[in-house]
């Protein structure tokens, strides 16, 4: 327990260190200089966080936190990432309590709808196809949404 803990905190960190100070160096586009590089951790709360963790693996392919530092954790593609803050009153989430949904990458969306249906899980398919791909949206077991995401192909 207490190295799944640690692995926590360090992901955790490695995501903060990213943005060194409050007052970062600026180059010539008034970009900061150091950037974060990606997302190393997403933590949220879960009335049964072993029983939803075992969820995400068996129905999303998403390896369990390991318990020890000799086992990787869940390795992502590299792909593009959309870190989007929304309004305070969106409906997009669904129930006004819930503040974050999480996009997940697919190769194939109808092929990860139909392993999910399959399982029992409603997914709905969003008909239209965006310059940006196509989308679907479920909801894990305790009601969190989610959304699959398959990128458009370039031309």
């Amino acid at each position: 327990m207490r190295k799944t803990k640690i692995l926590a905190a360090m992901c955790a960190v490695a995501v903060w260190t990213g943005i060194s100070s409050p007052v970062a160096a600026q180059g010539q586009d008034g970009m900061p200089q150091e950037r974060v590089t990606g997302i190393g951790g997403f933590f949220f709360r879960a009335e049964d966080p072993a029983a939803l963790a075992v969820w995400y693996r068996d129905n999303l392919g998403i390896d369990l936190t390991p318990r020890s530092y000799d086992v990787e954790p869940w390795q992502q593609e590299a792909g593009p990432t959309v870190f989007g803050p929304f309004s305070a009153t969106t409906e997009y989430f669904g129930r006004p309590e819930q503040m974050w949904m999480i996009n997940f990458r697919v190769a194939d969306l109808d092929a990860m709808a139909a392993q999910l249906e399959a399982n029992d899980i409603a997914v709905e398919i969003d008909p239209e196809t965006y310059p940006n791909g196509r989308f679907a949206r479920l909801a894990d077991p305790e009601g969190n949404p989610i959304q699959l995401w398959q990128p458009a192909t370039p031309e």
